[in-house]
């Protein structure tokens, strides 16, 4: 790869950096991280870097191990950060791991700030674009609870389904946020739950105005409102409390708000975020001083660990232990949300 650099961002100090195990489209010069360490650093793109970041996609996934170079592990997925193979990590779990950042996936795709109410919203205009009940754009049809809340709501109204899955619009949709602007509502159920794991799923129709009705993250009023939407968790499954009986609950509070204009036009004019504030895991000054610590830190990388007991695998057992007991928690509630 040959080194990219912009000749605007001389005056700011260079940075070596890399990506590796991204999705197809990913773009290293175009995206979130790219675009937010500019602000502060010239960077340049290349083979052989002192920085890299990488992910956990595709057939590419295991290319970080290639590098000698200080590994910072990034993740939309719900997977955990392997201490085995990296040095830094920036990932949706919310833990007290010294070399972590709690990062969500959805600020990839959104803007933090576009969410934070500027003036009270015009309800009544919002309102009169909404011809349609609710939207569902879903390619991914193994959350079997997001799969049976789409059959329940169904039977109260139609839900315009405009991705893939159970596709009731004569195609899928070529403007996801057009299509949910028209929506009063939309199914926002992530593919998984685990706490901390929130995608653009629950952002994407906050900013066309329309309600999102979420299940996903049980820590998901740590960030937003969960008084400015429906949140399957305000009423989890527990004792006495089935699943399904959960989801039934979470239908007839759709239809409640559905039927009193006066309560929705309320629910729709609170602000999505809790205190109107960015929420520190997407705030930018926050993300660029961990940034700042990771490229000012000396670190003993995991890409140079020698010794008897290095070479052994015995200085990494309290990592190991962390992520082996990570990912059978995971293991373990993708088995939960999908009964």
């Amino acid at each position: 790869m040959l080194a990219v650099a912009d000749p605007l961002s001389a005056d700011r100090p260079p940075i070596r950096l890399g990506f590796a195990g991204f999705w197809d489209s990913f773009d290293p010069r175009a995206n979130f991280l790219t675009r937010l360490l500019e602000r502060r650093w010239r960077i340049e793109l290349v083979s052989e870097p002192d920085f890299l970041i990488h992910s956990c996609i595709g057939r590419r996934r295991h290319d970080h191990r290639r590098h000698d170079c200080v590994r910072i592990f990034y993740t939309g997925e719900n997977v955990p950060p392997d201490w085995f193979s990296t040095d830094w990590a920036f990932t949706f779990e919310p833990t007290d791991h010294p070399r972590h950042f709690r990062l969500p996936h959805w600020p990839f795709y959104i803007d933090p700030p576009r969410l934070v109410q500027q003036s009270p919203p015009d309800v009544e205009a919002i309102l009169a674009a909404k011809p349609r009940f609710c939207g569902f754009v879903v390619s991914n049809p193994l959350c079997n609870a997001r799969n049976e809340f789409f059959h329940r709501l169904s039977k109260y109204k139609r839900v315009d389904s405009g991705g893939k899955l159970f596709n009731n619009v004569g195609g899928r949709v070529a403007d996801k946020q057009a299509f949910l602007a028209e929506c009063r509502f939309t199914i926002a159920f992530e593919n998984e739950s685990y706490p901390g794991y929130t995608t653009e799923k629950v952002a994407e129709p906050m900013l066309v105005n329309s309600l999102p009705i979420y299940q996903g993250d049980p820590l998901i009023g740590n960030d937003f409102n969960t008084q400015s939407f429906l949140s399957f968790h305000d009423t989890p499954p527990g004792p006495g409390v089935s699943q399904s009986a959960a989801l039934d609950l979470l239908v007839d509070r759709v239809i409640a708000l559905d039927r009193d204009p006066a309560l929705l036009a309320e629910t729709l004019a609170r602000p999505w975020y809790r205190g109107n504030r960015v929420p520190a895991c997407a705030d930018a000054d926050a993300i660029l001083s961990q940034f700042e610590r990771i490229f000012t830190t000396p670190i003993d990388r995991v890409s140079r660990r020698r010794g008897p007991a290095r070479l052994l695998g015995l200085d990494r057992i309290p990592d190991a232990t962390r992520s082996i007991r990570y990912r059978l928690k995971r293991k373990w509630r993708q088995r939960v949300s999908n009964a």
